[in-house]
């Protein structure tokens, strides 16, 4: 189970916009992430990679946890809004919520749940 003390500093990070810096940070070596119900993506390091990968498609992005966090044990659940400027100069907006399962102070298994139609770019107001 996460100390809040963990939890707040992973939320923080997130909300810097490190998002491959809280991969590397609070994830354990073998942890998966899944979207929906798509096939999971499988270690650390290939969830660095694949984050890197999407941060390079975007020209900012802000990201917003939602109050409040709810935790159970091992098992905690944040609710995101993230809004995307792309290259291109259009946005995204979306909100999600991350089910994590924690293994001590890190995340061992997380699956996103969100709605894939509110993530296509539109044109900046």
């Amino acid at each position: 189970m996460p100390s809040t003390d963990t939890l707040q500093k992973f939320i923080a990070r997130v909300e810097q916009n490190a998002h491959v810096e809280a991969i590397e940070e609070f994830y354990t070596e073998d942890a998966s992430m899944q979207e929906n119900q798509t096939p999971p993506r499988v270690g650390r390091d290939v969830l660095v990679a694949h984050e890197r990968r999407a941060m390079t498609r975007a020209k900012s992005v802000q990201s917003h946890c939602v109050h409040p966090v709810l935790m159970d044990d091992d098992t905690v659940v944040i609710r995101w809004k993230f809004r995307f400027e792309w290259l291109d100069d259009t946005v995204s907006e979306m909100e999600e919520l991350a089910y994590q399962q924690w293994r001590g102070e890190r995340i061992a298994k997380e699956q996103f749940f969100y709605d894939p139609s509110t993530f296509k770019a539109q044109k900046a107001l």
